[in-house]
């Protein structure tokens, strides 16, 4: 349990460096007459990726989840491979990657990295929704997986995916 929670620990640092960088992003994209969409939601994302870290691993200490090899190990691996897919996906991104909706007019569209598929639409959520059923079963907290899950599909496909979407219609 407690090499499983610095695991976690460690993830969460590595999403406060995301934050970082964002933020330096953020601030570029507004300097080149960005525009922020889908301020509303943000806040419930916010609280929704914290709960994953938290609810993983309070879910473990306060049920006593087992660590079980052949689900654990794999699930390891995949939380550890999809964490070189996000950075696949900030390199990609470049100044245009941050953690916001903030679209700058005339910006060309990214081809490059995971974004050169058209055939794979939103890469980072992708590596997101798969991240929040890796990353607590690697430890069995299936409880997490589940609701994480439920919670970040219907915050994606019911509003962060469209408000993108429809931002990027707008302003390209």
């Amino acid at each position: 349990m407690i090499a499983y929670t610095l695991f976690v620990l460690a993830t969460g640092f590595e999403r406060l460096y995301e934050l970082v960088v964002s933020t330096k992003h953020a601030r570029i994209a507004f300097e080149r007459g960005g525009q922020e969409f889908g301020q509303r939601h943000f806040p419930w994302m916010v609280a929704l990726h914290t709960s994953l870290l938290v609810g993983a691993v309070a879910e473990v200490w306060l049920l006593d989840r087992p660590f079980i090899p052949w689900l654990g190990i794999p699930m390891l691996v995949i939380a550890i491979a999809f964490q070189f897919g996000r950075y696949w996906v900030i390199s990609a991104l470049g100044w245009q990657w941050n953690t916001r909706v903030i679209v700058v007019p005339g910006a060309p569209r990214v081809r490059k990295g995971p974004y050169r598929f058209d055939w794979l639409r939103h890469p980072n959520y992708w590596i997101v929704a798969v991240e929040g059923i890796a990353l607590p079963l690697v430890h069995s907290a299936w409880i997490t997986a589940v609701a994480f899950t439920v919670l970040n599909a219907i915050l994606l496909l019911g509003f962060r995916i469209p408000t993108e979407n429809r931002a990027l219609e707008r302003l390209t």
